[in-house]
């Protein structure tokens, strides 16, 4: 039978103390390591997001030739400066605390990162940037060849997810990364609740302390069962976070508050994982300019990270900690018949930290018709990729996270990586 974590957890450890194997994911429970404070917080926008509506070329004559519906005025736009090419770019209306960040120095804008022949499928392109390998989209994620890197012991809280699953991302050979969306339901789980459910842990507890000599496996057993409440332990202690800043009420804005609450903790976790959906905006994206679908995805960003933000510097953790913000592809240029645009090509990546080089990276699309080359790259219709996802990645396993970037994602990536951290 293959026990997963939270079956073995929500299931009652005690029912499961006199197995004669140990579930796979104990091996890491019976480990212990601790580790840097420094951090990194990956962020999923899930479905494709529309990067020609985040940071805008506003000067540019074909954006609003091209969409006539969806183009944000330029009296509107938060200016940001211009790209080296000259290009002048802003933000949109509603990132108006990323804006504050971006001119703080924090916030790097990666424009232009992609790959060749670059998917249009959700799952596929998914899958593409969280192994990095265009060529082979299974196996582990790139962040789990990072954890299986690291030496033993492994904490078993090096990781944490957000969502109820498990990313593809962090999926790893050797570690288990636990999915954690609600701190206050990973617990002991007992039919009997207050007194009762206390009684059944400590039961559990004493079973799983006795060790007896001539049964080596379930002497494994009982320690990691030990292990498995230690970590239950350590991850309740988030529950009694209270932020001096007001998080969003939405499911964002609490996973983020939970994973500053994990870094005020001292978890020793080092990468999170946490995504926010919608950007699949292929219909009524940008129906009014106060409260379309894409200004209120924008809300949810901006709101959620302007939030975290503010809550690490208050305690002083904003400079160990590194976002990386990724989604599946970008968008096509022109809108479509609905208000919405269509699956794309590049698209931007934002970096924020305390010791990130803040500012603009890469050169705006050129949004001009190239009929002499139409090939996914270059067609009138898709935003050519000009910087190689890999290469970003690079420079946060080697500069930020220690590792070797040559080695976890199976290729030499730092030539021309921008220059981050």
């Amino acid at each position: 039978m293959s026990v997963t974590r939270r079956e073995f957890i929500r299931g009652g450890v005690a029912a499961f103390t006199f197995s004669f194997a140990a579930p796979a994911f104990l091996s890491d429970l019976a480990r212990a390591q601790g580790g840097s404070r420094r951090n990194l917080v990956v962020l999923y926008l899930s479905g494709g997001n529309d990067t020609l509506s985040m940071v805008i070329p506003y000067n540019d004559p074909q954006y609003y030739a091209r969409r006539p519906v969806l183009a944000i005025p330029a009296a509107n736009v938060l200016q940001i400066g211009s790209d080296k090419a000259g290009n002048a770019l802003g933000l949109n209306p509603r990132l108006t605390g990323l804006k504050s960040i971006f001119d703080a120095g924090r916030l790097a804008l990666i424009q232009r990162t992609g790959y060749a022949n670059s998917s249009r499928s959700h799952f596929q392109g998914t899958d593409i940037w969280s192994t990095a390998n265009p060529q082979l989209s299974q196996g582990p994620g790139w962040l789990g060849r990072y954890l299986d890197t690291i030496p033993s012991p492994v904490d078993p809280l090096i990781g944490w997810a957000t969502t109820r699953d498990t990313p593809h991302v962090l999926q790893a050979r050797t570690v288990g990364v636990p999915s954690i969306p609600s701190v206050a339901q990973y617990a002991f789980a007992s039919p009997n609740p207050g007194a009762e459910a206390q009684f059944a842990r400590e039961t559990a507890t004493k079973i799983s302390s006795h060790v007896p000599v001539d049964r080596p496996h379930l002497a494994f057993v009982n320690a990691t069962t030990q292990d498995a409440f230690a970590t239950l332990d350590r991850v309740a202690r988030v529950n009694s976070y209270r932020p001096a800043v007001t998080y969003p009420n939405n499911g964002f804005g609490q996973a983020l508050q939970a994973i500053a609450g994990a870094m005020n903790a001292g978890l020793g976790t080092r990468v999170f994982f946490v995504t926010t959906g919608g950007y699949d905006t292929h219909s009524a994206q940008n129906t009014n300019q106060a409260n379309g679908a894409y200004v209120n995805l924008m809300a949810t960003l901006n709101d959620g990270l302007t939030a975290f933000y503010n809550d690490l510097v208050k305690q002083g953790l904003f400079n160990d900690t590194l976002v990386l913000q990724f989604s599946e592809f970008g968008r096509r240029i022109n809108e479509n018949g609905s208000a919405g645009t269509d699956h794309g090509a590049a698209s931007v990546m934002l970096v924020m930290g305390g010791a990130v080089r803040g500012g603009i990276y890469g050169t705006a699309p050129n949004l001009r018709v190239t009929p002499d080359n139409l090939t996914l790259e270059n067609s009138g219709n898709d935003v050519r990729y000009e910087t190689d996802f890999r290469s970003v990645y690079s420079r946060v396993i080697d500069l930020w996270l220690g590792g070797d970037s040559v080695g976890i994602l199976g290729g030499d990536f730092r030539a021309g990586a921008p220059a981050i951290i």
